[in-house]
């Protein structure tokens, strides 16, 4: 029998299984705990009885904590530590959890035990590993308890020959109050533990995208680098075939080929040196471009949509000082993408007509995006930015959709841009236009002296 319950029960294989709630904890995390609290609960009951004098049942006691130890006993020798726990199997051992401490309270004192409120240990630890299921489970198990604790136990140790008797009304208290407390531990720890599950997620997904932008820039060094592994052979098929052509009659049969063979090789040769030269042209030609180019190429493949696009540019100038020159920006894929992301959203919302707004001065750089759609709802507004906020129905894991619609459908899109916008020194803000027109506003800003290049060497990507 507990051959066939080992695979549903534990995970032998962590990296075969997906990492869902049900297999967060490991074993070693759970024993680790009950080792814990073993050793406190054995102090506690040794102190009551040995220190302070105070009779109470100390073999039964110490037959329940010893219950625990013998438990973990079994798992550390049955099974390895560091083995994800199903979510079945965490639960049960979680409700053992209760269920001891329920029994170890029945016999010092029930409820009127201040020891009562580590109820809400066990019910946290569900809240913030396994599913709501299961966390309701033992939340209803720890309320049992608690209810009949506060009905149905042994005296409290006290001083020998007197007898503690709590008011029912306080004991009444206590079980509110545990409750209470159970309810709102395991409520506020389940959602920390989710907002940190969807940011890791999140921030997983826009370290792809941005690892697959930067490796389609790192094709460039890959270029040169097979220019010059292949250089070498190069020159020696070219040295060859010189020999050859000195040995061989110049009105020979093969003359003709020699020389093609001679002047396909220098060919190669010239191919091969701008392949070698391309990181060179790079940082002179494609590093670095003007903020009112590097707009356009974003625009360009988005005007097919539909909407009209219409870019503004111009320099803010000081009073009475002289205009400030366009920005140089670097090529970054970072940027591309975040801006190509927003103008994306913008169009995609857009009723008829999208605005994008560059302007510049002295000391900062900025970019507006403005469309004449429905604007942000209002509903979500002070949730933008974060991961998982979409208004966009029909997408989801699973559904079969393309990376990109995936990313964008499933409310990752503009987190992914924000993220990356962020990074690279802007800052985003949002707004929705005021009455009575209607339309989102995204404004990107950098300080002038962090994107513009102005004669500096290009920053990589973020």
């Amino acid at each position: 029998m507990a051959v066939a319950l080992e695979r549903p029960l534990l995970a032998e294989n962590s990296a075969d299984l997906p990492l869902d709630r049900g297999q967060v904890l490991r074993l070693r995390t759970l024993v680790r705990l009950r080792w814990l609290a073993v050793a406190g609960q054995t102090a506690a009951v040794l102190c009551v009885n040995l220190v302070f004098g105070f009779p109470l049942p100390l073999g039964w006691c110490l037959a329940v904590i010893a219950l625990s130890a013998w438990l973990n006993i079994f798992f550390t020798l049955r099974w390895r530590s560091s083995m994800r726990l199903s979510g079945q199997f965490a639960g049960l051992l979680l409700a053992y959890d209760i269920l001891q401490l329920a029994a170890l309270l029945y016999l010092t004192g029930g409820l009127e035990n201040p020891f009562a409120f580590l109820f809400l240990v066990p019910v946290t630890v569900s809240a913030t590993t396994l599913s709501l299921r299961w966390t309701s489970a033992l939340g209803v198990i720890a309320f049992a308890c608690a209810t009949f604790l506060a009905i149905y136990h042994l005296p409290l140790p006290w001083f020998a020959g007197q007898t503690l008797q709590l008011p029912p009304l306080y004991v009444g208290g206590l079980w509110a109050a545990i409750l209470c407390g159970v309810v709102f531990s395991a409520i506020y720890a389940r959602h920390i533990a989710e907002e940190a599950r969807q940011m890791s997620t999140a921030l997983t997904a826009a370290e792809q995208i941005l690892a697959r932008e930067q490796r389609l820039s790192a094709l460039d060094g890959l270029a040169a680098a097979a220019a010059h592994e292949l250089g070498t052979p190069l020159a020696t098929i070219a040295l060859v075939a010189k020999e050859l052509k000195r040995e061989l009659p110049v009105d020979g049969p093969y003359a003709e080929d020699i020389d093609l063979l001679i002047g396909q090789a220098a060919r190669c040769r010239e191919i091969l040196s701008r392949l070698a030269n391309r990181e060179a042209q790079a940082d002179a030609m494609f590093a670095r471009v003007k903020l009112t180019v590097m707009i356009e190429d974003i625009v360009a493949p988005l005007r097919e949509a539909g909407i009209k696009i219409h870019v503004d540019s111009h320099a803010v100038a000081a009073r009475g000082g002289p205009e400030p020159a366009e920005p140089v920006l670097p090529r970054n894929p970072a940027i591309a993408y975040g801006l190509g992301n927003l103008i994306e959203n913008a169009i995609d919302f857009a009723e008829s007509e999208v605005a994008i707004e560059l302007r510049w001065t002295e000391s900062d750089v900025s970019i507006a995006v403005n469309d004449d759609g429905p604007g942000f709802a209002q509903d979500i507004f002070d949730r933008l930015g974060d991961p998982f906020v979409t208004t966009r129905p029909g997408y989801g894991p699973g559904g079969g959709e393309s990376e990109a619609e995936l990313h964008s459908g499933m409310g990752l899109g503009f987190f992914i841009a924000k993220t990356l916008l962020e990074r690279s020194g802007a800052t985003v803000s949002l707004a929705n236009k005021p009455f009575p027109d209607h339309g989102a506003m995204v404004r990107i800003a950098w300080p002038r002296a962090v994107i513009d290049l102005d004669g500096r060497e290009p920053r990589k990507a973020a």
